[in-house]
């Protein structure tokens, strides 16, 4: 059983600049920053090193960091312009019984992050969960289209922090 501070130098030995850092701020989990358009190859090692043994994607979750900058429009609604959205994976070695917590952030006004179903099946309907509420594009993802919203559902991310319910949607009064 590694610690994520072994696992940290394992990775950066191998990758290089895209293991951008290791947070180990109590009170929450370690976690390893990594590069958005390198997160499958550091998945796939992670997955196939003997050492490791990551067989597990136990969930993959966005976030909206809302560390962008803030501006009301002439009816006082706000926006947040610039900033970040984040992905996380809690990964599980099952064989080693060891876990790890990764995490990408990508530009807000672009956020694309490579997929990794093509490492971990199990990744396919959390990245489109991500997709659909945060707006997130994952590269290569085999079929990224929205998993809760209507397919038609035009009116943007209903979880990031600046999303605005549409007053009527299909010629119905939307309730909140």
């Amino acid at each position: 059983m590694k610690t994520a501070e072994e696992i940290f130098n394992q990775l950066k030995e191998k990758f290089g600049s895209s293991v951008i850092e290791l947070k180990t701020d109590k009170p929450i989990e370690p976690f390893i920053g990594i590069n958005p358009l390198e997160i499958d190859k550091i998945c796939l090692y992670l997955r196939d090193d003997k050492d490791l043994l990551f067989d597990s994607i136990m969930n993959l979750s966005g976030v909206d960091d809302a560390n962008g900058t803030k501006e009301k429009d002439e009816k006082g609604l706000e926006t947040i312009k610039g900033g970040t959205l984040s992905v996380y994976y809690h990964l599980e070695s099952t064989k080693l019984r060891h876990k790890l917590t990764l995490k990408t952030f990508t530009d807000r006004e672009k956020p694309e992050v490579v997929s990794v179903t093509e490492v971990w099946k199990g990744a396919d309907w959390h990245e489109r969960e991500a997709y659909d509420m945060y707006g997130i594009i994952f590269l290569n993802h085999p079929d990224l289209r929205r998993i809760l919203m209507p397919y038609d559902w035009e009116f943007g991310y209903p979880l990031r922090k600046d999303y605005k319910n549409p007053e009527f949607y299909q010629g119905m009064k939307v309730p909140y």
